[in-house]
């Protein structure tokens, strides 16, 4: 299922989430993909700056990729310039494995964050998105903590953004375009019931492949979950400003 809109008008311009598309798509094509010359440079900066489990629990070391980058090894950190741990737990989330990776976040982030963003004071909503990305990088550490391999992408944040959205506006619909094996059409439905169905695509690969670091492709599906959870478990302490009447115009009439 593919998010195509959502029926909640925004009753301000979402100026942050706006922003916060922006910054990664920025990021994507000038700092990891070379539009400005860096070439091959974008591969050693997903390393440099997505952000490595085990360097979060072994603060002293870093990790680097050999010449080839088919390798990252570990080991004391030798003052060398490398990028510390506490600085790529930001960096990360506003960078992405491919195109298709940033379009699909930047597509939930559209859809589902402007609401969010309108449902709290505006640094509040910068707040929640990265503490929603520390999050979900925090049950991915976790969960693998050893591992060497770079979480990048604004999934986790994302995910928070939707954890919230499925605890402030439930029933409200979402225009969606639905695959059925080659078959595909456009259908309108409850946004607990994609978000749901969002959530339990997250949970059935990331406990089907514990403890198998190539089992998850490759995607960070406890990173998705931590970051779903924060959404929301805390959204009420931060949103001051629901949107109550969001369903007013579907509503069964009581006589």
């Amino acid at each position: 299922m593919i998010p195509l809109k959502d029926d909640i008008p925004t009753r301000r311009t979402p100026v942050l989430t706006i922003a916060l598309i922006v910054a990664n798509v920025l990021v994507y094509f000038l700092f990891q993909q070379g539009l400005i010359g860096l070439g091959d440079q974008g591969n050693q900066r997903v390393v440099e700056y997505g952000a490595i489990p085990y360097e979060v629990t072994h603060p002293s070391d870093q990790c680097e990729a050999d010449a080839s980058l088919s390798e990252i090894r570990c080991g004391p950190d030798e003052g060398s310039g490398y990028v510390p741990f506490w600085v790529t737990i930001f960096t990360s989330m506003f960078m992405h494995g491919g195109l298709l990776h940033l379009a699909g976040n930047m597509l939930f982030l559209w859809i589902f964050g402007n609401n969010i963003e309108d449902s709290m004071a505006r640094p509040t909503f910068l707040l929640f998105y990265l503490l929603g990305g520390l999050a979900a990088l925090a049950l991915q550490v976790l969960t693998d903590p050893n591992s060497a391999v770079p979480t990048i992408g604004a999934s986790g944040a994302i995910a928070g953004v939707l954890g919230a959205y499925a605890r402030l506006y439930p029933r409200a619909r979402v225009v969606t375009l639905v695959f059925i094996v080659i078959i595909f059409t456009v259908v309108t439905l409850p946004a607990l019931l994609v978000l749901g169905v969002w959530f339990a695509l997250q949970l059935l690969p990331a406990f089907a492949s514990a403890g198998d670091v190539a089992g998850g492709g490759g995607v960070a599906y406890f990173a998705h979950i931590g970051g779903f959870l924060f959404g929301l478990l805390l959204i009420k302490l931060f949103a001051n400003n629901i949107r109550e009447d969001y369903d007013r115009a579907y509503r069964i009439p009581v006589y």
